[in-house]
C-alpha cells in the first residue's frame, strides 16, 4: 500500500509511505469519523491513498494570520 501525504492548502508533497506492512489501523485512520475520512483521505483506482494534511509552512501562516482560515483556499 502506498500512502502519499499532501498539504491541503498549498498542495505541497510532504512524504510517502510505501510498504506492504502498513495498514489503515497502524496509521490511525480508524479513529476518524466517516466525515473526517471523506475530508482527509482520498483513494485512487491504483490502490494508492492520498492524505491531505497541513504542512508546517501553512500551519505557521494560519497561526500568524487566523483570518486566512475564513477563505476557501487561503494559501494557494
Amino acid at each position: 500500500m502506498a500512502v502519499n501525504y499532501v498539504c491541503r492548502h498549498c498542495r505541497t508533497f510532504i512524504g510517502r509511505i510505501d510498504s506492504d506492512q502498513i495498514s489503515e489501523e497502524k496509521l490511525g485512520f480508524h479513529f476518524l469519523t466517516p466525515a473526517e475520512r471523506r475530508d482527509i483521505i482520498a483513494y485512487n483506482s491504483g490502490g494508492e491513498i492520498t492524505v491531505r494534511i497541513t504542512c508546517d509552512y501553512c500551519t505557521e501562516a494560519l497561526e500568524s494570520h487566523p483570518e486566512l482560515s475564513l477563505l476557501a483556499n487561503p494559501l494557494q
